[in-house]
């Protein structure tokens, strides 16, 4: 992954500030702030995972696991914010819809506790459609990885 925190860092945002960016909302919003934001090329999202999650509820009753497509969720919404924070305001709000997943790989279970920092590069661009590789990390070991394209669309959510 490139080096982020030595490129010109634009802003962190909180939950609230990702709420006014995407459309997602709880229990599927699975950042709550994103820091080392670099226009059109990356940023970090941070994800304190707790017990009280919906998840935890089913994956697994008395021994919760964070789903890996989840992380992955998590992966995409970082390289949302990205986007929003190249595009600008008239972003905002905007569906992303997934295109592909590629090379995603589970390397160590998120439990309860976990503190997920969510590291995401700008691959390419090419018209509405972005590819991000994205790695996801817990006390700097990689708990997960996957290249993902996504696509901004027109359609206004929130």
């Amino acid at each position: 992954m490139a080096d982020l925190e030595n490129k010109e860092v634009v802003n962190s945002v909180d939950t609230k500030r990702i709420m006014e960016m995407l459309p997602h909302r709880y229990p599927f919003l699975m950042i709550d702030r994103v820091t080392n934001i670099v226009p059109n090329e990356g940023a970090t999202g941070i994800k304190n995972v707790t017990a009280n999650e919906a998840q935890f509820q089913g994956h697994f009753p008395n021994h919760p696991i964070m789903p890996g497509v989840l992380i992955v969720e998590a992966i995409a919404q970082t390289s949302a914010i990205v986007v929003v924070s190249t595009l600008g305001e008239k972003a905002e709000g905007r569906a992303v819809y997934f295109m592909s997943i590629e090379n995603a790989r589970f390397r160590k279970p998120v439990v309860p506790g976990d503190t997920l920092f969510i590291n995401v590069e700008k691959k390419a661009k090419k018209g509405g459609v972005w590819k991000f590789r994205g790695e996801a990390k817990v006390n700097e070991n990689i708990v997960a990885e996957a290249i993902i394209t996504a696509m901004l669309t027109s359609e206004q959510i929130s």
